[in-house]
């Protein structure tokens, strides 16, 4: 039972799907400290505005003494930040491959008026998992949880908490990560060494890796997306279960 866990993230990459499509169980960290000032990848992503990775970010209510969970932060409404995104994605993708069916699931997940930030981003991550084809997935939140401790310790607490046995870890773990901890709660432990493939980006001749998911459903659509993220562990581009050592970090993604 492979369990991975991650903050629910505002139109994340396709490394964030490929983390879904090769777990039993996902769980969105839902109840941790939302850091008080700057952005994060919970209220923004990246698209190539002028043909340069921009950053669009979700305006959030700061309006709060102490700290927050992610779970508990408001959207911003009183800024016109949807029809914003929607007018720069018609602006950037009007003439890609399948902009119109994409922009039939995309229109609808923008306008929907979920308030909180990690209902929203979590919607969206289970719609666009549907519109996908990354089914039979179990998501759970860690809000929900009976779960403690904190880092490492808590990351093994809601493996065992969903009913895990092995615990997937991402891009970039090796700051942070304590194998020690997951040995003693009795967990293995695997790695996502997922590599970015190289796409057509309507005409940008440089790749622009790490963009949102939204700019690969745009050029591949939904079948297409759907193969950047479903490649059998140990191709040539990427392997999805692989044992630890885990790599150097080579994106900040």
């Amino acid at each position: 039972m492979i369990v991975a866990i991650h903050q629910p993230n505002f139109f994340p990459w396709l490394g964030y799907f490929d983390k879904i499509m090769h777990s039993d169980v996902f769980v969105f960290l839902d109840h941790v400290q939302f850091q008080k000032t700057g952005s994060m990848w919970t209220n923004r992503t990246r698209l190539p505005v002028n043909g340069t990775p921009s950053w669009i970010t979700v305006p959030l209510d700061r309006s709060y003494q102490g700290y927050r969970q992610v779970n508990e932060m408001r959207i911003l409404d009183d800024q016109p930040w949807r029809e914003k995104l929607l007018r720069t994605l018609s602006m950037i993708y009007a003439k890609a491959r399948y902009f119109d069916p994409v922009m039939q699931v995309l229109e609808k997940l923008i306008n929907d008026r979920e308030g909180n930030l990690a209902e929203y981003n979590i919607l969206c991550v289970e719609r666009l998992c549907e519109a996908i084809g990354i089914t039979h997935r179990r998501f759970e939140r860690s809000s929900r949880l009976t779960c403690r401790g904190a880092s490492n310790a808590l990351l093994a607490s809601i493996t065992r908490a969903v009913g895990g046995d092995t615990y997937m870890t991402g891009g970039g773990a090796d700051d942070y990560l304590d194998e020690s901890v997951f040995t003693a709660a009795g967990l293995r432990l695997l790695r996502q060494n997922y590599s970015p493939e190289r796409y057509d980006q309507a005409g940008h001749r440089d790749f622009m890796p790490g963009l949102s998911i939204i700019d690969a459903l745009m050029h591949l659509g939904f079948t297409g997306a759907l193969k950047h993220v479903s490649r059998e562990p140990g191709s040539a581009s990427a392997r999805a279960h692989s044992p630890l050592p885990i790599p150097p970090r080579t994106s900040p993604l």
